[in-house]
């Protein structure tokens, strides 16, 4: 393949993984992709309980922070991207969440017409291959020969179910697939992982079509602005121009899946955005779209840590010598404790009477440890990572320079908004009932964070300001919609750029309530029946749980 393809796809990541491999079905088409990153042949990579390694790696990662947050201290936090083959799949903690059908009806109410629950259902299933635990039957929503491996931990360790036990014993619900009918309340959570490795977007799509003749890989290619050419019915996207200077023309399309950072600053740099922003970066002012940037949302934990006076947590498995058996184990058969991620249940709550679908997300662990694997003693202990799933606080992306050597300025602002402050207060409580009730006696020591001290709003404002930290789940930084700010319109396709789509989870318009890997899966499946004018699936209208007395049924903590 020459310098030219029908589609140049920026990035190789959770979206353009799935982008190449749909598009590629057409023997016709051809696709050319870029990936700034390399590889993903280590053992850190595939191996599921390994993530925190390839997370803060600068081999796999782009290394970004975000400014000094205001509301945290002024903290400057890590902002993971993946930089390799899958991108941020090839990193991330593997947690498959859809997000509460709710939340696509509120995609659709924002302009994302086509977005709705019942378009989005069909391709969800689609792009899955589910295995349910065992005991359990799959829903019949669940996809079962999609691309990715989708299954549930085997819950071995008596935490988990002391953990699902004692949400019973506090009055919610516990179900069996928190995937399925019904998300609100409590049960296991599905994890990527196949055969026990990381089903990647790049194991799972790309891996086994990489061959087709008219597919070209192009790794460490470090895009530095799209070409445009203006012609008479407007600017149009040509090609993509590389670091070096090399120009790779697009015959039909230029589509940008470098995730919710890379794919605004791409803009950017293109002369995209706000002129009098742009202007001050030293870009060029191509196009007027004040959307390019903004919106940006992503979703905050904290995590509350209890001793345990059992030796049953992992902790106890964690040191030296305990990480190498593990490693061994995996090399060899592919299982044991290596072959899953660890957060095995969890679940979706409201916060307050009021609230119409859930807002508050929980991650259990059979560990006291931090998410990138620091400060991991071998002190017993066992923690729920615990945060808003709808935060109102909206941070922005800028660029501090013109070239993609300039590392862009990320703010998202969090906990601007009292409403998130509250939130994390009332989630902060209701964990702390979870880890007070009866299934927890046999195990519960003293509480490790917040601390006992820690009780009031003030101390527990403060806790969340010195220790929260981001979920690593970026968005909406090229909104879809037709509003004033948006950037792409429901087909993806970028406002005043012909032949420019922008298809990852910056165009999300809300952050979905979970983890943000299966969402972005499925609308890159769906975006690609677009792209290549297919017609899409039938809306499947599934019915969804939602409690009919919400505005009284959950009380307050």
């Amino acid at each position: 393949m020459s310098g030219e393809a029908d589609y140049v796809i920026v990035g190789a990541g959770s979206a353009g993984c799935v982008l190449a491999a749909r598009l590629t079905e057409d023997p016709g088409v051809s696709v050319l992709l870029l990936e700034a990153g390399g590889s993903d042949a280590s053992p850190f990579v595939r191996m599921p309980s390994a993530f925190s390694i390839p997370m803060n790696s600068s081999r796999y990662d782009w290394g970004l922070h975000t400014e000094p947050e205001p509301h945290l201290d002024g903290r400057r936090l890590h902002c993971p991207r993946g930089k390799v083959l899958g991108g941020s799949s090839s990193v991330n903690g593997m947690v498959w969440v859809r997000g509460h059908p709710r939340d696509f009806e509120r995609w659709a109410e924002l302009g994302a017409e086509g977005w709705d629950w019942a378009s989005v259902a069909p391709y969800f299933r689609r792009v899955e291959r589910f295995t349910a635990g065992e005991g359990s039957q799959a829903d019949p929503r669940r996809g079962l020969d999609g691309a990715v491996g989708v299954r549930q931990g085997a819950r071995a360790n008596p935490l988990y179910g002391a953990f699902l036990d004692a949400a019973a014993a506090s009055g919610y619900a516990v179900v069996d697939d928190l995937n399925g009918p019904r998300q609100e309340g409590f049960g296991p959570l599905d994890m990527n992982v196949d055969a026990g490795l990381r089903a990647s977007s790049y194991r799972a799509w790309l891996a086994p079509v990489r061959q087709r003749p008219n597919l070209e890989i192009r790794t460490h290619q470090r895009v530095e602005r799209l070409e445009l050419v203006v012609e008479a019915d407007g600017p149009r996207a040509a090609g993509v121009v590389l670091a070096d200077g090399t120009v790779l023309r697009a015959r039909r399309e230029v589509i940008s899946a470098a995730g919710a950072i890379g794919s605004p600053t791409l803009l950017l740099r293109s002369g995209i955005g706000a002129a009098a922003r742009l202007q001050e970066a030293g870009v060029n002012p191509r196009v007027e779209l004040p959307g390019v940037g903004e919106n940006l949302m992503d979703h905050l934990e904290i995590y509350v840590q209890q001793a345990c006076t059992q030796p049953v947590s992992l902790n106890g498995r964690l040191t030296l010598f305990g990480k190498a058996l593990i490693g061994a184990r995996w090399l060899l058969r592919r299982d044991g404790l290596g072959a899953t991620n660890h957060f095995e249940a969890g679940g979706f709550i409201r916060s307050a009477p009021g609230v119409e679908w859930p807002d508050i997300q929980f991650h259990f662990l059979p560990a006291a440890v931090r998410y990138d694997g620091r400060d991991a003693g071998t002190r017993h202990g066992f923690q729920a990572h615990v945060g808003p799933m709808r935060p109102e606080s909206r941070g922005r992306i800028r660029l501090r320079g013109p070239h993609l050597a300039d590392a862009p300025s990320i703010r998202f602002d969090y906990l601007a908004a009292e409403q998130d402050r509250l939130v994390f207060r009332n989630a902060l409580r209701l964990t702390r009932e979870l880890f007070a009730s009866a299934p927890f006696d046999a195990y519960r020591g003293e509480e490790i964070a917040p601390g006992p001290a820690a009780q009031d709003d003030a101390a527990l404002d403060a806790f969340v300001r010195e220790k929260a930290e981001s979920a690593y789940h970026p968005s909406g930084t090229c909104a879809m919609g037709m509003g004033p700010l948006s950037v792409v319109d429901p087909e993806c396709r970028v406002h005043g750029v012909r032949g420019l789509r922008v298809i990852d989870s910056s165009v999300f318009p809300d952050i979905p309530n979970g983890n943000l890997n299966a969402p972005t899966t499925m609308l890159a499946d769906r975006a690609s029946d677009l792209v290549r004018g297919r017609t899409m699936l039938a809306p499947e209208p599934l019915p969804y749980y939602q409690d009919p007395a919400w505005r009284d049924r959950q009380r307050a903590p």
